[in-house]
């Protein structure tokens, strides 16, 4: 190549370095732009004399898990959800078998009234049972001795053992077809007695 003879070797080679410069200084701004490498935080001095405004930087720009990332997060939101309503359920069911317990302990309250009740009505039915068996055997005797000490017996007696008796003595003759001996009894008392024990029979069927 031929030396112009107007121009000296120094400048050219100033020009020559300069354009070096500009060329790798271009390369390395192209290359940043284009993401392959990261040459602003080193030239980001010169850029900025050179008033040459560089990229805002972009958080997670090399994160392909994003959509990922955003998928797991509903999914966990549904699983919330889903506790909380399975919380609310089991809530529910918790207040479901108080109230079921509840009822069972009314309902064991109550079988066991009923059972006490029918106990004391069998006791009752039993001492009623006995009480009838004593009353008619009773009467017997009284019928197979002479009325006068019948008649003394009875006159040691409550009202009431001794209406309990007649009435007694009054089935078992309606239910043999046999005449009563309660009407002669009662002619042998004295007549305040008789009296009293008649009125009372009249007020207590």
């Amino acid at each position: 190549m031929a030396v112009s003879p107007g121009i000296r070797p120094g400048p050219r080679i100033f020009v020559l370095f300069l354009l070096i410069v500009a060329l790798v200084f271009g390369g390395l701004l192209w290359f940043d732009y284009l993401g392959i490498i990261n040459a602003k935080d080193t030239i980001a001095p010169v850029l900025s004399l050179l008033r040459i405004r560089t990229r805002t930087p972009i958080d997670n720009v090399e994160a392909p898990e994003l959509l990922d990332e955003q998928r797991l997060g509903k999914q966990w939101e549904a699983l919330a959800l889903r506790a909380e309503e399975l919380d609310r359920r089991e809530e529910a069911i918790q207040q479901q078998e108080g109230e079921v317990q509840q009822k069972l302990e009314s309902l064991k309250e109550m079988e066991k009234a009923v059972a006490e009740r029918e106990k004391s009505f069998i006791e009752r039915t039993s001492q009623y049972d006995n009480k009838r068996a004593n009353l008619e055997q009773s009467a017997v005797y009284l019928v197979g001795m002479p009325p006068a000490n019948a008649v003394e017996i009875l006159s040691r007696m409550e009202d009431q053992d001794v209406i309990d008796l007649l009435r007694t003595t009054e089935e078992l003759a309606q239910a043999a077809g046999e005449d009563s001996i309660v009407s002669y009894w009662l002619s042998l008392m004295k007549p305040e007695r008789a009296a009293v024990l008649q009125r009372k029979m009249v007020k207590r069927p």
